[in-house]
């Protein structure tokens, strides 16, 4: 059985000042919000967030950021998040922005164990400059190297006892993936039930990943809300 807490604020108290954190999600989807939110209040600082994005002003990574608790990003979009977009224009924050594949390939080749890989995307452009490419029947490809973190936060939508964890539709982006590169892997879950309640073949994350669980409720806001006539 894996350890299952009551607590927000117990299960992020050892994350410290100067971290890496893989923070699971797309866009609003998917991210454990009540981690972020104790996160925030507990202000721990100079953080590394590796995530898509950065959530959106006033929510998600957006809190970390008004907090200025967040010193690099390494995501692949700026987002609906106008202070995100001022700290990177003004230098107050370091942003590495990779594109999308890349960043989801540099994060499953972290929990598989594969230190690197090369692949054409961002060959040519500003991405590739002063850095590794070579080629390979004729075409050129750029190195990129493998993302691990200190702690991966996400969000499932069912676990059981064992933390064998199963994603709801989009939230199985980046979430499954992070949960392996992360050296503590700590999910909120929508609920927890009995080891033998979930069909093996429904399992997205086995509970092998997984060190600690909470069941959390969450607002799941959204990003940006379209009307059609």
């Amino acid at each position: 059985m894996k350890k299952v807490l009551t607590s927000f604020e117990e299960a992020v108290k050892d994350i410290h000042d100067g971290a890496v954190l893989m923070v699971g999600g797309f866009g609003l989807v998917g991210i454990p919000e009540n981690l972020i939110i104790a996160l925030a209040e507990k202000n721990v600082k100079d953080l590394t967030v590796i995530s898509n994005n950065c959530g959106v002003d006033n929510w998600g990574l957006g809190l970390l950021l008004q907090n200025k608790q967040i010193k690099k990003i390494i995501g692949s979009y700026v987002g609906e998040n106008k202070e995100f977009e001022r700290q990177m224009l003004s230098g107050e924050i370091e942003v590495q922005l990779t594109p999308q594949g890349s960043l989801a390939e540099k994060i499953r080749a972290g929990g598989a164990g594969i230190p690197a890989f090369y692949t054409p995307a961002g060959v040519g452009t500003l991405i590739s400059e002063g850095r590794e490419v070579r080629t390979f029947h004729g075409k050129d490809y750029l190195l990129e190297e493998a993302l691990t973190a200190d702690f991966s936060l996400i969000y499932a939508d069912k676990a059981d006892l064992m933390g064998n964890l199963i994603f709801n539709k989009t939230a199985r982006n980046f979430n499954p993936m992070m949960a392996a590169a992360g050296k503590v892997t700590i999910a909120e879950v929508g609920e927890i039930v009995e080891t033998g309640q979930m069909d093996p073949g429904t399992v997205h994350t086995p509970g092998v990943y997984v060190q600690r669980m909470i069941v959390g409720q969450q607002e799941k806001r959204i990003e940006r809300l379209t009307v059609m006539n």
